[in-house]
């Protein structure tokens, strides 16, 4: 019996049989989780890519003389049946807001003569009522695809559930939000009426 111990010792240790299974499923989770993040990723970039390209060609669209606002909802629909191919539970939030030109856009609030140079438009100081609702806002935009020669910032936000069950492994959320938009102008390209001038309270 001693002497057949060591023996068998030796053997086990020289026997590699079902070495594989044990170290397959070491690495079977760390490689489910690579591939998962690999699929969740790509599914990703592919959905905002096809998000991207409609919104582009949709804004494009909303642009132009002949574009109504039934015409408008109807690119919205469309870009909401093309980005539902690729994620089929994905929701899609719609937003317009025009602005008088391009630097305007970009700086959103609407600008004041800061007569107390503390960065506040009060005490009667004129600003220009860009969005014409007698407040001073922000931002100035107004709700909509505007008037000719308005510059248009078209902005869609897709929301889906994460595909693969690994969000929570990662500390991610469960839900995907994806958001992208265009800035455009209006046609024809006409002249504008300049924004009203009014007193901040």
């Amino acid at each position: 019996m001693t002497k057949a111990f060591p023996h068998l010792l030796g053997a086990l240790r020289k026997d590699r049989r079902g070495a594989t299974i044990i170290e397959f499923a070491i690495v079977l989770p760390v490689l489910l989780m690579i591939l998962m993040f690999l699929f969740d990723t790509s599914y990703y970039l592919y959905a905002r890519a096809v998000l991207s390209g409609e919104i582009q060609a949709a804004g494009r669209s909303s642009t132009l003389e002949t574009a109504s606002e039934e015409a408008q909802t109807d690119l919205d629909e469309h870009v909401e049946a093309a980005v539902q191919r690729v994620v089929p539970h994905g929701v899609l939030h719609f937003s317009r807001k025009a602005y008088g030109s391009y630097a305007r856009a970009q700086a959103k609030a609407e600008p004041f003569i800061d007569a107390n140079n503390n960065g506040v438009c009060d005490n009667g100081e004129v600003y220009e009522d860009s969005n014409n609702n007698n407040v001073y806002d922000a931002d100035g935009g107004k709700d909509g695809q505007g008037n000719a020669r308005d510059v248009t910032i078209y902005s869609v936000t897709l929301e889906y559930n994460r595909i693969f069950p690994m969000a929570r492994l990662l500390g991610w959320s469960d839900t995907v939000s994806i958001s992208s938009s265009t800035i455009l102008r209006n046609q024809p390209y006409d002249k504008q009426s300049a924004p009203p001038e009014r007193n901040c309270p």
